[in-house]
């Protein structure tokens, strides 16, 4: 399995930025790490492995940035509005800087983007903010509401990146064509989100898989079972 180390300095974070790329051709996935993780948390903890199959005969590329989470969500040290500005900014360079560079390398001038725990609300937040980028949207135990961040700050920044809140109005058309997939469990801690923003697309006829797996904790044993099963709902020719 081909894996290869980027490191580069970001226009739009005004610092370096890390990333691991794994697989030689394929359909380019963009896989986010959970709070506060590095670039190569998903490889540490199995789950690149876990999708070895399609990584071996080229059908996916995935490419695993670094989070910024502790310069933005979990710092405690900066205003609100400095946290949900920085976040921002990560949200352009995942854009500009990595997505519009590989969405081509297959047919379907897309790319799909998935996350474990907070990462998931990273693949769905980026995937509703850029529906026109996105083919495939695969959170697994993921949570959608930012307020906890914020520390009563409420703000349009804060509004538009909190999926639970702003999916109720968005009509992009692309939403429909999207592939999504809130993989849970009936003991995750983020059930109930899961289980508010599947009501949120219902409420929309947006179609979506609200996968809720049994006696499952939310951990990467459960996430290792779900990634290379969503990865199979991708046509890859």
């Amino acid at each position: 399995m081909k894996e290869e180390y980027f490191k580069w300095y970001s226009p739009n974070l005004s610092r370096e930025i890390q990333m691991l790329v794994f697989g030689h051709s394929g359909y380019p996935i963009i896989l986010f790490p959970t709070s506060m993780g590095s670039f190569h948390e998903n490889k540490d903890q199995g789950l690149i492995d876990s999708a070895r199959w399609y990584i071996e005969n080229g059908l996916i590329q995935i490419f695993c940035p670094d989070s910024i989470d502790k310069d933005s969500f979990y710092n405690r040290n900066i205003h609100p509005v400095h946290r949900i500005r920085n976040h921002m900014w990560y949200d352009k360079m995942i854009c500009h800087e990595i997505v519009e560079r590989v969405k081509n390398n297959t047919h379907a001038g897309k790319v799909a983007v998935a996350g474990c725990s907070f990462g998931g609300y990273h693949a769905a937040n980026f995937a509703f903010r850029h529906p026109g980028y996105v083919s495939h949207m695969f959170s697994m135990s993921g949570a959608f509401s930012i307020k906890s961040f914020m520390d009563g700050h409420w703000d349009d920044d804060v509004f538009y990146n909190s999926p639970e809140d702003y999916l109720h109005g968005l009509n992009d058309g692309e939403l429909w064509n999207m592939d999504i997939i809130l993989g849970t469990s009936n003991w995750d801690i983020c059930l109930d989100s899961n289980l508010k923003l599947s009501k949120v697309l219902a409420q929309k006829d947006v179609p979506h898989w609200l996968d809720i797996r049994q006696d499952r904790e939310h951990d990467w044993p459960v996430w290792r079972e779900m990634f290379p099963h969503y990865l199979s709902r991708i046509k890859f020719f």
